[in-house]
């Protein structure tokens, strides 16, 4: 589940793969893009803002790529089998004399001028793990609506950029509190702390390959709660409950210790 660590992460592998190298081979396989070529250009950089990956190339252009639930970017070897998934879940190819970026289950892939990338970020909030990361503006951006539920808010990307469905429930947890309780009702102190945790778990876990929480190593008990339900609590032994809850777009699993985490949650 790609959040702000695993994009970064997917950021440096594609730089270090592509920046500097000229494009033998390009392939944007959606409608909108299907007649554009990039060969013969340099790849300049890649980079990440949040969740959204910017692949900037010679001439002034960037490509946009947005791995939400299922994407995923994929690096191969001359000669090396393509192992993403079947050949109509390509969405991009990008590929040098010496490797291949191949582009699975893109959701969006969108090709625009450098200099418009804004317009493809620009609504994001402060990135975590980004350069403009700015704590103060990111509780500013959480507070504006008060009723609004924790969970919703951490994963409203235009609050803060980065933080997923992993890092939410895991968020909530540490700090004692449910992802249902309305932003207005934190105290001042876990107000200020939820963009400061959110940055160190994200900080922790930026050259991870399996994320952890606990600073546990033992597998099952590297988080908290995430993915845990109805096991028991690695503090308190209470069964982990799930739920659905909002982000804005869809339902997601939400995870929680009742015990841990007194408060409002789903009845039901």
């Amino acid at each position: 589940m790609p959040e702000g660590d695993t994009v970064l992460q997917a950021a440096k592998r594609l730089h270090t793969a592509l920046a500097g190298q000229v494009l033998i081979r390009s392939d944007l396989r959606v409608p909108r893009f299907a007649t554009a070529d990039l060969t013969g250009r340099t790849v300049l950089e890649v980079l990440s803002r949040g969740k959204h990956l910017m692949t900037r190339i010679e001439g002034g252009l960037t490509l946009h790529s947005h791995l939400r639930m299922d994407g995923t970017w994929r690096i191969y070897a001359p000669g090396e089998r393509w192992r993403g998934g079947p050949a109509h879940q390509i969405r991009a190819i990008l590929a040098n004399e010496s490797h291949a970026a191949v582009g699975y289950r893109l959701p969006v892939l969108e090709l625009l001028r450098t200099s418009e990338e804004e317009n493809a970020v620009g609504h994001l909030g402060p990135d975590l793990l980004g350069p403009d990361w700015d704590p103060d503006k990111a509780l500013r951006n959480l507070l504006q609506d008060p009723a609004r539920a924790v969970g919703e808010a951490v994963l409203d990307q235009r609050n803060l950029a980065g933080v997923g469905n992993v890092f939410k429930s895991e968020l909530c947890f540490l700090l004692g509190i449910t992802p249902w309780l309305p932003v207005g009702e934190l105290s001042p102190e876990t107000a200020e702390q939820l963009p400061l945790l959110s940055k160190k778990l994200l900080e922790f876990n930026r050259d991870r390959s399996n994320r952890v929480t606990t600073g546990r190593a033992r597998p099952g008990e590297r988080l908290y709660v995430y993915g845990r339900a109805s096991r028991p609590c690695l503090r308190c032994r209470t069964r982990i409950r799930v739920a659905e809850q909002g982000d804005g777009s869809r339902e997601r699993p939400t995870y929680w210790c009742p015990t841990c985490q007194p408060g409002p949650h789903p009845t039901h």
